[in-house]
């Protein structure tokens, strides 16, 4: 069965889609990329959200204008997503997060918009979505659900490594699957990925990221801001665990002295945050024990950061999902279409040692 993927991250950048074949065979589940594509969103519409995200407020009125308008762009892009890669029966869409509700460790709600009766009018299919909403009703995060994806394809490789290995998605947040060789699985968000980062590029340079981590490379750590950012008590908080830009967003940074500083340069800056995220990533990996870890996101395309990254993991094999099959631009959209295929198949799509969900769950609703 041919089933498209939609999503876009935390990093509101993009729509990403794919178009994957999917069957199975036994135990076995088989996903064979057959194109992908990023469809960028209008400029006026990806400023609206981001002026949207906490802790800024959001009324009824605006979120509605939203919901349908990124819907739209959802359409468009489906529609330019089946010209690219040829038909599919099935679209599954994971949305666009506006905010993820958690309190005291434990999440309560999550809001994706991107209504989907748009896509489905617009390409004539029917459309999965809504997918982690359930997993939240049953006691989990509804994040990270990479872990569904993740297990079926590193379990051979933790085998033969005889130890735990890795998944790593860098996106505005960082999350992580572990696969344990016995097939045990957990996922959680490690904290930001380029979140943080993302936004002093755009406070101090205007610039709405700080391209291939140029600025970074030239600045300094600063040890005293770093060590306060460390403080934050989420990277101590034992998984399951799931966070996003509802807690690391502009006033977060000013709270710590970081953007408000004058004394801080903005080289100085970057070079601290790209420092907090490469160390959070890397202390939850070495923690699991981890022999390989395969990485994908818009974060692998940032030198500075993966270099960092790779500096605090000696003796563990740093690949990207490229380099396994999987283009890492497009992963999580590969993995929307599996979510949206064992869905429209019945089967529960939620790893619960990942979310911490009660038990395995059917996920999202169905857009004829």
């Amino acid at each position: 069965m041919r089933v498209m993927g939609l999503i876009s991250g935390t990093s509101i950048d993009g729509i990403d889609v794919a178009v994957a074949e999917l069957s199975r065979h036994g135990e076995e589940i088989r996903l064979t990329p057959l194109g992908a594509l990023e469809v960028a969103y209008p400029e006026d519409l990806r400023s609206a959200l981001l002026a949207a995200l906490p802790p800024a407020p959001a009324s009824a009125e605006l979120l509605t204008r939203l919901d349908t308008r990124v819907g739209q762009a959802f359409a468009e892009a489906a529609r330019q997503g089946l010209d690219h890669a040829g038909p599919a029966a099935l679209v599954a869409s994971l949305g666009q997060t506006v905010y993820h509700w958690v309190e005291d460790g434990r999440a309560l709600g999550t809001l994706q918009l991107g209504q989907p009766a748009w896509i489905a009018e617009r390409t004539g299919l029917p459309v999965v979505s809504d997918l982690r909403a359930r997993d939240v009703a049953a006691g989990g995060h509804g994040a990270p659900l990479a872990g569904t994806l993740d297990r079926l394809w590193l379990r051979s490789l933790a085998e033969s490594d005889g130890r735990p290995a890795v998944a790593l998605n860098i996106g505005g947040i960082a999350n992580i699957t572990v696969v344990h060789p016995d097939g045990t699985t957990i996922a959680y968000d490690t904290g930001p990925g380029n979140a943080l980062l993302d936004l002093a590029a755009r406070r101090t340079t205007g610039q709405p990221s700080d391209l291939d981590g140029a600025l970074a490379a030239r600045g300094t750590v600063r040890e005293d801001l770093l060590a306060r950012l460390l403080a934050e008590p989420y990277y101590a908080a034992e998984p399951p665990k799931s966070t996003g830009k509802e807690l690391f967003h502009a006033g977060y940074l000013d709270g710590l002295g970081g953007l408000g500083d004058p004394d801080t340069e903005p080289a100085d800056l970057l070079a601290t945050l790209t420092a907090l995220t490469a160390r959070t990533i890397a202390d939850a990996c070495l923690k699991h024990g981890a022999r390989t870890v395969v990485a994908s996101g818009g974060g692998v395309e940032n030198p500075a950061l993966m270099r960092a990254l790779a500096a605090r993991l000696p003796g563990v094999r740093l690949l990207t999902s490229d380099e396994l099959g999987l283009p890492r631009a497009a992963k999580e959209a590969y993995l929307t279409a599996l979510l949206g295929w064992l869905t429209w198949h019945g089967l529960p799509a939620n790893v619960p040692s990942a979310t911490g969900a009660r038990g395995p769950r059917l996920l999202g609703s169905i857009t004829p």
